[in-house]
């Protein structure tokens, strides 16, 4: 089993070691004069392209060979369904990081917001160990880099005026439209696991 976890597990530790750099300023900066900006963003993007790839292959891989990735717990159906509604809620938050908006505003660091609410309605629906060494993993860093930020008092990066009611209108819609895509047919395109067995 350890073989067949190696290409999940090594790209869960690049993304996030290379992830963490930002929260440690010092590091980040002394990166930034041996390599530059332009070089220390090079390297960050590639560490985490190759974290990411390495991640999306090995989870799935895993998915499809249950001998090799067992159920640690067998989580009720509820937690199905709560999961589907926890969902709205985080890719909304997610749309929100990118557009000015009121909610973005509210919400201050919106991304991360989703990323908790995706990880722990995964974690709720996925009691395989494949899932939670993924969906922990994502959880467990959000929360830290929340309370770096807080530690840090680094305030949200200005940008644009909320740009009125449209905007929140703007983000709630593509967030509706990106949650109905991933719901139909994205979730079994991208994770090869539908969501609605008898849609896809």
């Amino acid at each position: 089993m350890g073989g067949k976890l190696l290409p999940l597990v090594l790209g869960l530790l690049l993304f996030f070691l290379v992830h963490l750099v930002p929260t440690r300023p010092d590091l980040r900066d002394g990166l930034v004069e041996r390599f530059g900006q332009n070089g220390y963003r090079a390297i960050f993007s590639v560490i985490s392209l190759a974290g990411l790839v390495l991640i999306v292959v090995g989870f799935g891989k895993l998915q499809v060979m249950p001998g090799k990735n067992p159920e640690l717990w067998i989580p009720p159906v509820w937690t199905r369904h709560l999961a589907f509604l926890l969902m709205l809620p985080a890719l909304i938050l997610v749309v929100a990081a990118f557009v000015p908006s009121h909610i973005r505003t509210a919400v201050k660091h919106p991304m991360l917001a989703g990323i908790k609410i995706w990880a722990t309605a995964h974690l709720l629906a996925n009691g395989d160990l494949a899932s939670i060494l993924l969906f922990g993993s994502f959880l467990a860093y959000a929360i830290y880099d929340r309370i770096s930020v807080k530690q840090r008092m680094v305030a949200p990066k200005p940008g644009p005026s909320s740009g009125g009611i449209g905007n929140d209108i703007i983000v709630v819609a593509v967030g509706v439209a990106l949650y109905a895509f991933m719901l139909f047919v994205g979730h079994a395109w991208l994770i090869g696991v539908p969501l609605l067995p008898g849609w896809y």
